[in-house]
């Protein structure tokens, strides 16, 4: 049984996780408005991903015989100051998920409840990739400012990001 503090943080967490997605589908309006279709469809992949972590925490709390409580989602930007701008904080933003979920581990182990700590393993898991994933395109696409050509041959390369 989930206690009632560890309960309120997953349903949180689903919260963030929503609003993640939300984060992304806003980045990939914008590049699709700058006409960078390919960054634009790594970030719509990027944000049904955090769908799918959303729906994990979601199911996970339902099997533990819990509540699943959803919180506001707040608005999020649709424009930035570059492509790299962007990126930089799609990067941000999946450093404060990392945090969040670290600290939603630690409360995990300070309530001994072990199956969240092995739902939350996953999690933890899953961020190493996201940041790497993330900080990789960042990367590129910072290389890429000022040089048109070259940021072309990155949006290609983005979109060719598999679903």
């Amino acid at each position: 049984m989930l206690s009632d503090k560890l309960l309120a943080a997953l349903n949180e967490q689903i919260t963030k996780e929503l609003h993640s997605a939300y984060v992304y589908l806003g980045m990939a309006a914008y590049l699709e408005a700058q006409n960078l279709p390919g960054m634009a469809k790594w970030m719509r992949v990027q944000s049904e991903e955090e769908l799918e972590h959303a729906m994990k925490i979601f199911d996970f709390v339902l099997e533990r015989g819990a509540t699943v409580t959803l919180g506001t989602v707040e608005a999020v930007p649709t424009e930035y100051e570059s492509p790299a701008a962007a990126f930089r904080a799609a990067l941000e933003h999946e450093r404060k998920i990392t945090a969040s979920i670290n600290a939603l581990y630690e409360l995990a182990v300070q309530e001994n409840d072990y199956p969240t700590q092995v739902m939350l393993q996953w999690f933890i898991e899953e961020q190493v990739e996201e940041e790497d994933n993330v900080g990789r395109a960042a990367d590129m696409v910072a290389k890429a400012e000022g040089h048109p050509p070259v940021l072309l041959m990155i949006d290609h390369r983005l979109g060719q990001r598999e679903e």
